[in-house]
């Protein structure tokens, strides 16, 4: 990677790892849903009025329906679920269980046979990777926590759909407009309930500092980074911040608000990371003889992720 490629790279795996803790703090004196309400409606007021400029929006209102679906499992439920989660769990195991999104992805994939056949290596990386999992839970959870494990496990799945309809219905569309147009939507969505739960909130500076960063740097700022990053290195290359966002997540919870750092919390990390690795990485073809007697690699070769 070049300087600009790294640097992209090295911001994403900051920015998309610090939510984590901003969530936690947030939490500590608004509601869920007003939370949500705030950090969408910032990314909205700073993505829309880009997107409109540069003539993103129209192209993505005829697919309204995909459009709908993506909002829905990438940014509405999700979002409002993990910051109820967090108000139960420390923001470094939230982060931690996050990193489980490429199994649920690579499971799904197989359900819906847009991959080949589960072989051997990708269940063994499942089966590592759940193992992960139970460690975290096992170590680190309590019986009466189990119903914010679960919400973040539906947190997993939803990101492991939004790139899935995105790739199937929306990637021709203008990259802002699309996630403008979903801040949009799931702000308005968010209004009734968000700006009820205000006149409840607790709002001291901390808590409002961390609502606003949400929404501008992790989210706006976040958005128009990553786009770019993927021109730099492509989405394959950009999609490994992935496997960074729980180590800062992890650092920062402990290092920031002193959260736990347990043998569970290292050994299932390290088993998530391995079974993520294992279930995605796609097999390098064997080498084929060609007409020469040499050996040249076969064209699926070069799409190893």
């Amino acid at each position: 990677m070049n300087r600009r490629a790294f640097a992209l790279f090295a911001a994403m795996c900051a920015i998309w790892g610090v939510p984590y803790l901003l969530i936690k703090v947030a939490v500590s004196g608004m509601s869920p849903a007003s939370l949500v309400l705030i950090r969408t409606a910032i990314g909205a007021a700073i993505l829309l009025p880009l997107a409109i400029a540069r003539g993103e929006i129209r192209p993505v209102l005829p697919c309204w329906r995909p459009l709908l679906a993506y909002t829905a499992v990438e940014l509405g439920v999700p979002w409002l679920l993990l910051s109820d989660a967090e108000t139960r769990l420390s923001s470094s195991l939230s982060g931690l269980l996050i990193a489980a999104v490429p199994l649920v992805g690579a499971l799904l994939a197989w359900i819906t046979r847009s991959e080949h056949q589960l072989d051997a290596r990708r269940t063994a990386g499942l089966l590592v990777g759940l193992l992960g999992v139970a460690v975290l839970v096992g170590f680190d959870i309590s019986a009466r926590d189990l119903g914010a494990v679960g919400q973040v496990g539906l947190v997993t799945v939803g990101y492991a759909l939004g790139p899935m309809i995105i790739s199937r219905w929306l990637s021709r569309l203008p990259s802002v407009g699309v996630v403008a147009a979903s801040l949009t939507i799931s702000a308005i969505a968010y209004a009734p309930a968000g700006i009820a739960g205000l006149g409840q909130a607790h709002l001291s500076g901390r808590v409002i500092a961390a609502a606003v960063t949400l929404g501008v740097v992790c989210t706006a700022l976040a958005f128009v980074l990553f786009f770019a990053l993927i021109a730099e290195i492509g989405p394959v290359r950009a999609t490994l911040i992935t496997y960074f966002n729980p180590a800062v997540a992890l650092l920062l919870g402990v290092v920031v608000l002193g959260e736990r750092f347990t043998a569970g919390t290292v050994i299932g990390f390290a088993l998530i990371l391995t079974g993520s690795f294992l279930a995605t990485r796609r097999r390098v073809a064997q080498p084929v003889p060609d007409r020469r007697g040499g050996d040249e690699p076969a064209p699926e070769a070069a799409r190893m992720g």
